[in-house]
């Protein structure tokens, strides 16, 4: 008899696959891990903002590193598993943490990626039933072979999707050659995640910042307006419209777009020149309709306030699904910390946890995950 307990789904868990490690172990530039004589375990160094630190680092023995610790947690998938099992999750769905193969030169991109998602393909069917993934795209690689990987990983059991970055090809994701890439993911039914790496210019900051502030700053607000910025040039470019069929799903519960859409929604209603060109007739559809028809949101906002945004704008908590960030979300000692970080009401978190737009829903999340997988998933 199936069981009528919810399944809790992990939408948003990342791992740094050993064949990944490598290739930043063997670099000189930031992505890059190094070891310093000063700090007991390698040093995972992502963000360019770093590079002052670094090169401090590496000429005095006493300075403090950069980054942050490579701790067997970012890519054993035995720590994967004991931290599922300690926080009662049942499945959930990796993808190879930033800046992925953005970095990768084109000859080599292609090659990189099957490597890296043959790895993830092979991490899940260890695991039958628990995991899943999402594919990481050879974004630098001719538009032939990037086209192929998308084919190639259509086609790989366990892959539900792909992670993007805010660059795209390098312009952006409201630029045109990348049209041809969101069309292909779409018609393979995989849905996109799109997260955050590059967050604003340094010098948005402040002179003060690197030295004074960590890293509070272009992760608490840079990403957050890294992911508006990109989803709202996508929608100014008419992407979504052009390509109906893509379904995204957006990190850290849509960054500051649950609170700003009405406000760009206002400024495209006004706009002199939009108004002038046609852009703005009755026919077009708002950001709230795209919001609230190809896009989902992760739960990993840390407020009870900005969760309840999220579900206003996204059209409900059927449209959110949970994530942990795993392992760079905040330490939680205790499941009861989690629920705090996340409170809404009961009604409203079920589906959420169930990953219900998963298992409901159109996109390669949702069409390859159904009840038939897990019977005792409610629906």
């Amino acid at each position: 008899m199936a069981s009528t307990k919810p399944k809790v789904v992990d939408i948003h868990t990342h791992m740094y696959p050993p064949s990944y490690i490598d290739i930043l172990t063997s670099r000189t530039a930031i992505p890059v891990v190094r070891t310093f004589p000063q700090a007991a375990d390698p040093r995972l160094i992502l963000l360019d903002a770093e590079q002052q630190a670094l090169d401090a680092a590496l000429q005095d023995p006493t300075a403090k590193p950069p980054g942050r610790p490579l701790t067997s947690h970012y890519a054993s998938l035995d720590q994967k598993i004991h931290f599922m099992d300690t926080h009662s999750i049942d499945i959930s769905v990796v993808s190879l943490a930033n800046p992925w193969l953005d970095f990768i030169e084109p000859k080599e991109a292609a090659a990189t990626a099957r490597s890296v998602n043959d790895e993830f393909e092979a991490m899940c069917a260890s695991q039958p039933g628990r995991l899943f993934f999402f594919a990481a795209l050879p974004l630098t690689a001719p538009l032939p072979a990037l086209l192929e990987a998308v084919r190639h990983v259509a086609e790989l059991e366990h892959c539900r999707g792909v992670i993007l970055g805010t660059s795209g090809l390098g312009s952006g994701l409201d630029d045109p050659e990348l049209v041809p890439v969101l069309e292909a993911v779409a018609a393979a039914a995989l849905t996109v995640f799109l997260h955050p790496h590059y967050g604003l210019p340094n010098d948005v900051w402040g002179p003060r910042a690197s030295a004074e502030y960590g890293h509070v700053l272009p992760l608490a607000l840079g990403f957050p307006m890294e992911t508006t910025i990109a989803v709202a040039r996508m929608y100014l470019a008419g992407v979504f419209d052009r390509v109906p069929a893509l379904r995204m799903l957006l990190a850290h519960s849509g960054g500051t777009l649950p609170f700003l859409a009405g406000r760009i929604e206002s400024c495209i209603l006004h706009d002199g020149q939009l108004v002038a060109e046609g852009k703005v007739g009755a026919a077009r559809r708002t950001i709230w309709d795209v919001l609230r028809e190809q896009v989902y949101l992760d739960a990993v906002i840390y407020s009870e306030i900005g969760l309840k945004a999220a579900i206003a704008a996204s059209g409900g908590a059927d449209r959110l699904m949970f994530g942990t960030d795993h392992p760079f979300f905040p330490p939680l000692g205790t499941d009861e910390q989690a629920k705090k970080e996340s409170r809404i009401n009961a009604g409203g978190s079920r589906p959420m946890i169930t990953g219900n737009a998963m298992i409901n829903g159109h996109g390669g999340l949702c069409n390859h995950i159904t009840q038939s997988d897990y019977q005792d998933v409610v629906l």
